[in-house]
């Protein structure tokens, strides 16, 4: 069986009749049929990562209303649930609120797992129907059940004056998840519409 060459600065060269050749030689109409991409649409597009939320993640964290809270227990099982949440001076807090539940605040899944295994995910997204709005930003750490206290009252307070449904429940007894962030990852379109900005609940 014979070989044919391979040069690196040439490429490769088919002894076939017809057939393109690759690596460095020009392949004639070979760019005029190929899309050009541009390197900035990729890199807006590009995850990244960071231990502290910038300005414009946290905008777009306080423009979402529902975001999806991912814990696990001892076995690793995971539980993912969607929240309501705020955010205030890094901390990210969920009350346990008053919604119809199988079990009580204190035994629910999320709680358990969390006092077993503390390591957490909170996901935010928007979806768009139009893709060049696709986004979202996700906060992994540590999370801690706050039953009492300053930081306790102060998220119920925040939680309270971002989602009106929360006035008409008692929560002050519930417990609160307050999930510390150590690394938060974002991708995609973050900004924020006039439309969005009405549901800001920053604090």
């Amino acid at each position: 069986m014979r070989y044919h060459r391979i040069d690196r600065d040439r490429g490769f060269e088919s002894r076939r009749q017809g057939l393109p050749t690759f690596g460095r030689t020009q392949i004639p109409g070979w760019r005029s049929r190929a899309k050009r991409c541009s390197i900035s649409v990729i890199d807006s597009h590009r995850a990244e990562d960071r231990h502290v939320l910038s300005d414009h993640e946290r905008r777009f964290l306080l423009t979402r209303r529902v975001g999806h809270l991912a814990t696990a227990d001892s076995q690793a099982i995971p539980h993912v649930v969607p929240v309501c949440f705020t955010i205030s001076q890094g901390t990210l807090y969920i009350t346990v609120d008053e919604k119809p539940k199988r079990v009580a605040g204190p035994a629910l899944k999320r709680v358990r797992n969390i006092e077993r295994n503390p390591m957490v995910a909170v996901v935010v997204d928007r979806y768009d129907e139009d893709w060049t709005r696709l986004g979202w930003v996700m906060l992994r750490g540590r999370a801690e059940i706050l039953r009492a206290g300053t930081e306790h009252d102060r998220a119920q307070e925040l939680l309270r004056s971002r989602y009106r449904q929360l006035a008409a429940m008692q929560i002050a007894e519930r417990p609160v998840i307050a999930v510390r962030p150590e690394r938060v990852t974002s991708w995609g379109n973050l900004s924020v519409g006039a439309d969005e900005a009405d549901h800001d609940g920053q604090a």
